[in-house]
């Protein structure tokens, strides 16, 4: 990507991120035993302890991961005019096996399928998110492995 295309694509987004909420508030309420519902911005889900009724909330912690990831990398697919037909992020967390457990390392891996899609298209999207867009990644351990790859399928 030519350098004037690559300052052109994060011009495009500069209203869209400026526009995200400072500020975040949700609800935890205890409903029985260990499990609670979590409530945010008129969502919910349940979070359990045992995982029965419910998620560990470490599971909504990677999906955010990927969930911001994913939101940044379609975004800049489509400012490079690529068409995403299909796209899927996978992925696994490895937590260290004493508290406090929190995720040692992070694997993800992207499938995505469509045309205009390359790898070199894959990597930059992947790289303005670590390292300038996505506010989850940036709220990690720096301590902690972080491994993104990607499988494009032709179309």
């Amino acid at each position: 990507m030519e350098k004037d295309s690559a300052e052109d694509l994060e011009k495009s987004v500069s209203g869209w991120k400026e526009k995200t909420p400072l500020e975040s508030k949700g609800f935890l309420t205890w409903e029985k035993d260990l499990v609670f519902t979590a409530r945010i911005r008129g969502y919910s889900f349940e979070y359990d302890a045992k995982a029965q009724e419910g998620c560990f909330p470490t599971d909504t912690f990677l999906m955010s991961v990927a969930g911001c990831l994913g939101i940044d990398v379609v975004m800049f697919l489509q400012k490079m005019k690529a068409e995403i037909r299909e796209f899927e992020v996978e992925t696994l967390g490895e937590r260290n096996p004493v508290p406090p457990q929190y995720f040692k390392a992070i694997n993800i891996v992207i499938h995505i399928a469509g045309k205009g899609i390359t790898a070199k298209k894959m990597d930059r999207a992947i790289s303005l998110s670590q390292e300038k867009y996505c506010s989850v990644y940036h709220s990690l351990r720096k301590d902690m492995t972080f491994k993104v790859s990607y499988k494009i399928s032709e179309d």
